[in-house]
């Protein structure tokens, strides 16, 4: 659902820095068109107080004292698949990035951004549209390019039926605990599964095993 430019956007403000929180209250606040609606410095807070208050937008950090901003997302996303998320964060890493997209995020910024862009990328998230800061976009997307262009690495495709289940929860961002569970596994059998995984893809990360897995689908 998109909201006409004269509605007020419902905000939820998800950063476990107080002084971030009040700075952006005092600057959201002085627009008619953003109303918010609810503070939070957690995880587990945001979860709760997105079901309980069904804004329209959630304007999150990536790192939160009690896991990831990330984790947050596909949760609340997964339950309210009507709110939109916005990562406002000072991460530009990779990781974050990807896992931000995989996890469903409908917009990720860096904090340096202005008061005016905020406004305009809480607007545009709000009307169903996405948004990703310049400098975010262009390095996902030359990691991304970079992959593809990565020779046919010897091993990938040795991966078992229990390492490519294994390997598609990890694309999807799942935890090795949710892996675990969904395989009906333990979590040091889906560990070692995925260290076979990264050892026959030649990677290191989580991430970079997602973008091999989404750069594989047709």
């Amino acid at each position: 659902m998109t909201i006409s430019a004269s509605s007020t956007v419902r905000l939820l403000l998800v950063d476990d820095h107080e002084v971030v929180r009040a700075g952006l209250r005092i600057l959201l606040t002085q627009h008619d068109h953003v109303s918010i609606v609810g503070e939070v410095s957690t995880v587990a807070e945001a979860v709760s107080c997105a079901a309980r208050l069904k804004p329209d937008v959630i304007l999150m950090d990536v790192r939160l004292p009690d896991g990831s901003g990330v984790d947050a997302c596909r949760d609340i996303l997964t339950a309210n698949p009507g709110i939109r998320v916005i990562f406002l964060t000072s991460y530009a890493d990779d990781d974050s990035v990807l896992a931000a997209v995989l996890a469903g995020a409908h917009g990720y910024v860096l904090k340096e951004i202005d008061s005016a862009a905020l406004l305009r990328a809480i607007h545009t998230v709000a009307n169903g549209q996405s948004i990703l800061d310049p400098q975010v976009t262009e390095r996902a997307l030359n990691w991304l390019r970079g992959i593809g262009r990565t020779p046919h690495l010897p091993g990938t495709d040795a991966l078992s039926a229990q390492e490519e289940r294994v390997l598609a929860l990890v694309a999807e961002g799942h935890t090795n605990k949710e892996v675990a569970a969904a395989l009906n596994l333990s979590d040091k059998t889906v560990k070692n599964y995925l260290a076979n995984v990264f050892q026959k893809l030649r990677i290191t990360r989580r991430a970079q095993a997602a973008a091999f897995f989404v750069k594989r689908q047709p």
